[in-house]
């Protein structure tokens, strides 16, 4: 070998290529080092010098090898390559049970009337021979010889293992659909995945010259797996420019081979790569073109004078509620000026969710969504000169053993005047009557005090006055509702108010030293540039020139006088 150093890196290599994995071709050579070489190739790198007298012991390191010990062949993809193993069991029609072992026995037969195979010690199994579902069932983490998969890893391999053959049923199609008692090999051969992957392996068959066709000597030197996006990988990587791999036979002899491998793919011309590209921007401007014809490429906007809030909600949960299996049943209220679109509803019902002990608290976890979209226009505008805010009123009911409904509480939220994310709280109560028959005929009937309105809750919607008088209503506060809400605002007057505010900005920065900032510092800049040519210009002037100022009297200090 000429090289001086050998590849370590085993590990595995990721392409990914839009060209069809049948183009796919991988250069394989294989050479063995002799003991007596790579005795040579280790005494050299250590002293230097050239041992001319062990040369009598065997071929040089870098001298020409025999044909026989070396070997090359250029693998494509999915294409079988026979080994002495093989050719030797295929070669009989008895040994043959499935169409695939029956298939090979017809081109084993046509191999031999064609002179035999090409191939002495290179070949491969494809991805529906059997040891590539032994190779994935038997896949070990670490590198030691003595590891067991575990039980995980076993019923992974298990259910990845391919179907080799399907079996026709047996009797009536009726007839043991059910299996009551599977045994191990027949929830095997059922529970199967289907996987996308497909594999292949380059084989070598290490054994000595005049015994090939042996089991044990079998080596995997390259391992190809591809899925259906044209993600391949390959391991080891190929060689390229780096040293060989070092591969060692077991056996007493121990002999040394060299592996290289290498990417025989053809390329492609100058011509068709100019085509694909065109065929690949075509094909994507064709599925842009879809995806925006679903889409729409125009932005939704409000008509003039007119607000858009879309609210996304979500009942989250209720907490310290006397009974069980709660759900709620809310409903929005539009003021007047405030539309919604026709297939919008205002109003809905959560599901039954039973409750569960949270500290000191039972708590009925919802997460139930909603949406809400209303329209404000400005032409209907309340006598304050502001509309009103839509208000979601909502009651709690609970369901006992026969189905029926009682009144837990009743709440409203306001909904939120600012966008973004809101989480609110809102407390319930609901109509109390004095004496222990009304808890009675609550516990046992299910029947208790409800609001015609559930508007009540907050202000009537025929309330007309300034003050509303609820003596004599007794209520009892029961529990809290919670809810999560994202509110969103649109309209054009934000759009206009922020093109304003760019315009402004806009002009401030053409005006520059001009603005009313900008003039402010040129009338500082321009004093403190007339007061230092005074200071210089007392500084020129003769002393006797310049008169001492006198000094105010206390006496007009104290007065104020001039």
């Amino acid at each position: 070998m000429a090289e001086a150093a050998w590849n370590e890196d085993t590990g595995v290599a990721v392409y990914r290529s839009r060209d069809p994995i049948a183009n796919l071709r991988v250069r394989v050579v294989l050479q063995r080092v002799t003991s007596t070489g790579l005795l040579l190739q280790q005494l050299q790198a250590s002293s230097g010098q050239q041992l001319i007298g062990l040369t009598t012991l065997g071929p040089a390191a870098g001298g020409p090898c025999p044909e026989e010990e070396r070997e090359e062949a250029v693998v494509g993809w999915q294409e079988k390559f026979f080994s002495q193993f093989e050719v030797d069991l295929y070669r009989s029609a008895s040994a043959c049970q499935t169409p695939l072992d029956r298939q090979y026995h017809r081109e084993v037969l046509r191999l031999e009337e064609a002179g035999g195979r090409s191939n002495n010690r290179i070949f491969t199994y494809t991805d529906h021979d059997r040891f590539t579902n032994l190779e994935e069932h038997g896949q070990k983490v670490t590198t030691a010889a003595e590891e067991k998969p575990s039980f995980l890893a076993e019923r992974m391999a298990n259910v990845r293992r391919r179907r080799q053959e399907r079996r026709p049923r047996e009797g009536p199609l009726t007839s043991r659909i059910v299996t009551w008692e599977p045994s191990e090999e027949f929830v095997k051969s059922s529970h199967v995945l289907r996987t996308p992957l497909q594999t292949m392996y380059i084989m070598a068959d290490l054994g000595p010259s005049g015994r090939l066709g042996l089991r044990e000597n079998e080596r995997v030197l390259c391992a190809l797996q591809v899925d259906g996006n044209g993600v391949l990988s390959v391991r080891p990587d190929f060689t390229g420019n780096k040293g060989p791999y070092r591969i060692e036979a077991e056996g007493e002899k121990r002999e040394v081979w060299s592996l290289t491998l290498h990417n025989a793919s053809p390329t492609a011309e100058h011509e068709e790569e100019a085509r694909e590209q065109r065929l690949f921007k075509d094909l994507y401007s064709r599925h842009k073109e879809y995806l925006s014809g679903l889409v729409g490429s125009d932005f939704e906007m409000t008509v003039p004078g007119a607000l858009r809030l879309v609210v996304n909600g979500e009942i989250v949960s209720a907490h310290g509620y006397e009974y069980d299996h709660l759900y709620v049943h809310f409903f929005l209220e539009l003021p007047s000026g405030w539309s919604c679109p026709p297939s919008q509803p205002l109003s809905g019902v959560s599901q039954t969710c039973a409750t569960k002990t949270c500290g000191w608290e039972r708590v009925a976890f919802f997460s139930f969504p909603f949406t809400l979209e209303v329209f404000c226009s400005q032409e209907e505008e309340a006598e304050g000169g502001l509309p009103g805010w839509p208000v979601l009123y909502f009651e709690v009911f609970s369901l006992d053993l026969w189905q029926r409904s009682r009144v837990e509480g009743y709440g409203f939220v306001a909904l939120p005047a600012t966008p973004g994310p809101h989480t609110v709280r809102a407390p319930t109560w609901r109509p109390l009557e004095l004496g222990p028959w009304a808890e009675l005929q609550r516990f046992f009937v299910g029947g208790s005090p409800e609001l015609e309105d559930p508007a009540y809750a907050r202000l009537p919607p025929t309330f007309q006055g300034d003050r509303l008088s609820r003596f004599g209503f007794r209520t009892k506060t029961t529990g809290t509702v919670s809810f999560r809400l994202h509110c969103l605002q649109q309209s054009k007057a934000f759009l206009d108010s922020s093109s304003m505010r760019k315009r402004m900005q806009s002009v401030l920065d053409r005006l520059g030293g001009r603005g009313p900032q900008g003039s402010l510092y040129g009338v500082l800049e321009a004093f403190q540039r007339a007061r230092r040519r005074m200071q210089e210009a007392r500084v020129s002037l003769p002393q006797d020139l310049i008169r001492p100022q006198p000094s105010p009297s206390p006496a007009h200090v104290g007065r104020g006088d001039s």
